[in-house]
């Protein structure tokens, strides 16, 4: 991705959709009602690759198309490797099943004591309230649930969920996520979260969203008084890309931020859209401009057809020593494997540390010196001259 790309400036703006008005285009029903759901609206506007259109040909079969005027706009038309593109195009290579890859590689089913709740760590639940996005990532982990493409004829339970987390006083954390929980209306979205605030025993409460990315418009004010009166919650949003980080976005983060919602981000790493550590530097402050804490970087799960976004691990770690040290460390995200078969999420780092003895820690920096941290604790003799500081030594 070139340079001039990824430090441009804000992105802002209706591009294709120039005769619309302005109170249509900030209606985030409308921006729902107009996305492109099929090739023929696609080609109005661009042309595809043979790639694309067969995978548009398909898509149905595993994950719906859909893509909001808003976020159709930040594809470049004209670069069939543009990173928003790939990411929300379909490809006939999401039809390719390889070796290792699972429709439910986390194993959410496995956790699931009642329809769409997830108990996997002992003090938290996932709570999957919907089946329903704005725009549809290719590569989502719950491709066999959302849009229903794959006829998996999920129906949130939010009722027996509720009873359930009323019932189990060790859950103090409550994650709501689906589908995409901001595609509730006020009215269903307040009911949950009065309900989840009346349980003493829950003392957190997230929300997972995409919404903020693809549909900006959405972060209306009403909402954010509902966020007001139920607070705090926590959101994490999902941006993967500098151009992703447009005026709106940075306006609909401003807005939530000022009704007291904490925002983090997870990102996915994919292959050929942010695996490269320049990307993901500017990115990551881009992400703090926008009051934005980098949250995760995830290895991409082990979804079917997911192959052609899969990045190495290596890049991973690579990407890590390149932020570490570099820039802020509000600006690193912990970069984290969801274990396949519903092990939870766990930390990937690069090598800092070389050895542990009774006597000392040794380990590296950011810049490859060595240092020794002593966990012996010796008295120095009367009067010895103490130390200013240690001395750095490259090695």
């Amino acid at each position: 991705m070139p340079d001039a790309d990824i430090h441009a400036d804000w992105f802002e703006g209706q591009g294709l959709w120039q005769e619309v008005p302005a109170a249509d285009w900030q209606d985030w029903g409308w921006q729902l009602k107009h996305r492109l759901t099929t090739t023929e609206q696609l080609e109005r506007y661009m042309e595809l690759t043979e790639d694309e259109k067969a995978g548009c040909a398909h898509a149905n079969q595993k994950l719906a198309l859909a893509i909001t005027p808003y976020f159709f706009n930040l594809i470049d038309r004209r670069d069939p490797a543009c990173p928003i593109r790939r990411q929300v195009i379909p490809r006939a290579a999401e039809l390719v099943i390889s070796e290792g890859e699972m429709a439910d590689s986390l194993n959410e089913d496995g956790h699931s004591p009642v329809p769409g709740l997830v108990h996997r760590y002992p003090d938290r639940v996932l709570f999957l309230v919907t089946d329903r996005c704005a725009a549809y990532c290719r590569y989502c982990t719950r491709s066999r649930l959302v849009s229903n493409a794959q006829d998996y004829n999920f129906h949130p339970e939010h009722e027996q969920a509720l009873r359930y987390i009323e019932a189990h006083p060790e859950v103090r954390d409550v994650l709501l996520s689906g589908g995409d929980p901001l595609l509730l209306s006020d009215r269903k979205l307040e009911h949950l979260l009065s309900r989840l605030r009346a349980i003493k025993h829950v003392e957190f409460i997230r929300i997972g969203s995409r919404i903020p990315v693809f549909l900006p418009q959405r972060i209306t004010p009403a909402l954010c008084e509902i966020f007001k009166k139920y607070g705090p919650v926590w959101m994490s949003i999902h941006v993967n890309h500098p151009r992703e980080c447009t005026s709106e976005l940075r306006a609909a983060c401003e807005r939530l931020s000022f009704a007291g919602v904490p925002l983090g981000n997870q990102s996915v790493l994919l292959r050929g859209i942010n695996d490269e550590p320049e990307v993901m530097k500017a990115l990551v402050h881009r992400l703090l401009q926008m009051r934005v804490r980098p949250y995760y970087l995830y290895q991409m799960d082990l979804i079917t057809g997911g192959a052609h976004f899969k990045a190495d691990v290596r890049k991973g770690l690579e990407i890590i020593r390149a932020l570490r040290g570099h820039t802020t460390g509000y600006a690193v995200p912990q970069y984290v494997i969801d274990a396949p078969g519903g092990g939870g999420k766990v930390p990937v780092n690069p090598d800092y540390v070389e050895a542990i003895t009774d006597e000392a820690v040794i380990f590296r920096n950011y810049e490859g010196h060595r240092f020794t941290y002593p966990l012996q604790t010796r008295p120095l003799p009367a009067g010895a001259a103490v130390p200013v500081t240690a001395n750095l030594k490259a090695e």
